[in-house]
């Protein structure tokens, strides 16, 4: 889903000589030759410092790879389910692009990533990337894609909140009724303030109801994956949670919050003491939506019994040339999988002010690259790591669960359960989750 897309947004490499991505033919990009490549997800404007960062990183790429001509194109969020599939469907997708991980099976099952299996060796901590996300795009024995994002959800907070309220920063809350009781005393704290905050739409609503759901040890979806499971005790208990919350203790205020982008602005807003996430939540709550950098904590999930967890990788359009697709692997090697470069360039995060020292779970793990990784983050941190120790306590003991089949659709048939309960007072969860379940009985027949 969205990370940062939170889901997590999820960022977008595109390359391409044409709309569809086809190019001229010519020898490969690391010998010199010409081919140019268009990469999405350029930073907003609106961040110009970030912007800057990129642009210093594209010029950087291309004296270093002569031959390579690069193109930056703004498009955020840089993955929308809304357009993902027609995209892909119709051939106008980008040359290199992200896919979640709900979907690797899709996109590589309709023939719409390529096979870049002798192209590996462009990404030269290749053998480094963990080998549980490596498989993760892997059919076969034939490579499609390179993963970019491994993550866990926890529960994200602001501290400075908590201390208004009364409550300790240093002991968030570890089960659903310490949070509803650290909710109500944060709204509470006046007009604006919301306690906890939650999604209704925009598939962000589903998405966060899945969440929720997993950790409470319930299922969307059968073992076989041919019916809906989360009209259960579980999903009940979900939505009766939000409801109470809602409407009897008043602490998740009265706007529904639709797109991704909607509760990560509120978060940055100051005024909304918690919500479910990722702990590059806190990365974007700073970034794009200027919350302030010494406020954000993560811990666990809620009495957890399992967290979702998800990424996402890049993969390559079948119809993009050889050179095409080398020019473009040399750019997610240089951009998204060298310690001290592009996105792992800490030293320059903390001179732009970036919440440096938020723990990742990425794709390289304990390896020799991850632990490199990892030193140059704590190496530079702007940020007291003692506030994600318990994220990190907990994350290490909770089991991951992936996103169900079908999620993006899933999400958004679940999208009208979590409105319902958080627009109607009178909404009954029984009554919404059945509805719910008989279009996602008939989404799922459709598919086979």
């Amino acid at each position: 889903m969205q990370r940062t897309t939170g889901l997590l947004l999820a960022t977008v490499l595109g390359l391409s000589a044409t709309a569809c991505g086809a190019g001229e033919p010519g020898t490969p990009a690391s010998k010199g030759a010409a081919v140019t490549i268009t990469v999405a997800c350029q930073p907003a404007r609106s961040a110009p410092k970030e912007r800057a960062a990129w642009d210093d990183d594209v010029a950087a790429f291309m004296k270093a790879h002569p031959g390579v001509t690069v193109k930056s194109t703004d498009q955020q969020p840089c993955f929308d389910p809304k357009t993902f599939g027609p995209k892909l469907a119709g051939g106008q997708m980008e040359t290199a692009f992200v896919v979640p991980v709900t979907n690797y099976a899709d996109v590589i099952g309709k023939g719409q990533a390529m096979d870049i299996s002798a192209y590996t060796g462009e990404i030269k901590n290749w053998n480094d990337l963990r080998a549980d996300v490596r498989e993760l795009v892997t059919k076969d024995g034939k490579v499609y894609g390179v993963p970019n994002v491994h993550y866990s959800v926890g529960l994200v907070y602001n501290r400075k909140l908590f201390t208004q309220a009364g409550l300790d920063p240093d002991a968030p809350p570890a089960t659903w009724a310490e949070i509803r009781e650290a909710a109500r005393k944060i709204a509470a704290l006046g007009p604006g303030h919301i306690g906890y905050g939650e999604y209704s739409g925009g598939n962000t609503g589903g998405w966060h109801f899945t969440q929720a759901l997993y950790g409470r040890g319930g299922a969307v979806l059968t073992d076989d994956g041919k019916k809906a499971a989360f009209n259960s005790p579980e999903g009940r208990a979900v939505l009766q949670t939000l409801h109470d919350m809602r409407w009897s203790d008043n602490s998740m205020g009265s706007r529904l919050l639709v797109g991704w982008e909607s509760l990560m602005m509120a978060m940055g807003s100051g005024k909304v003491g918690m919500m479910l996430g990722a702990p590059d939540v806190v990365t974007d709550v700073v970034n794009k939506f200027k919350g302030n950098v010494a406020d954000y904590g993560i811990t666990g999930f809620p009495e957890a019994k399992a967290s979702l967890s998800g990424g996402e990788a890049f993969m390559i359009n079948p119809r993009a040339t050889p050179e095409q697709a080398r020019a473009a692997l040399q750019w997610l090697d240089f951009r998204y999988n060298t310690v001290g470069k592009g996105r792992f360039d800490f030293a320059r995060g903390k001179t732009l002010g970036n919440p440096v020292g938020v723990p990742d779970n990425d794709v390289y793990g304990d390896s020799a690259t991850g632990r490199a990784i990892q030193a140059e983050r704590e190496r530079n941190a702007t940020l007291p790591v003692r506030n994600y120790a318990p994220y990190v306590r907990a994350a290490a003991a909770v089991p991951p669960k992936a996103e169900p089949a079908h999620a993006q659709e899933l999400y958004a048939i679940l999208d009208v359960v979590m409105s319902g309960v958080l627009s109607r007072q009178d909404a009954d969860p029984g009554k919404l989750l059945a509805d719910a379940e008989a279009k996602a009985n008939a989404l799922l027949a459709a598919k086979g």
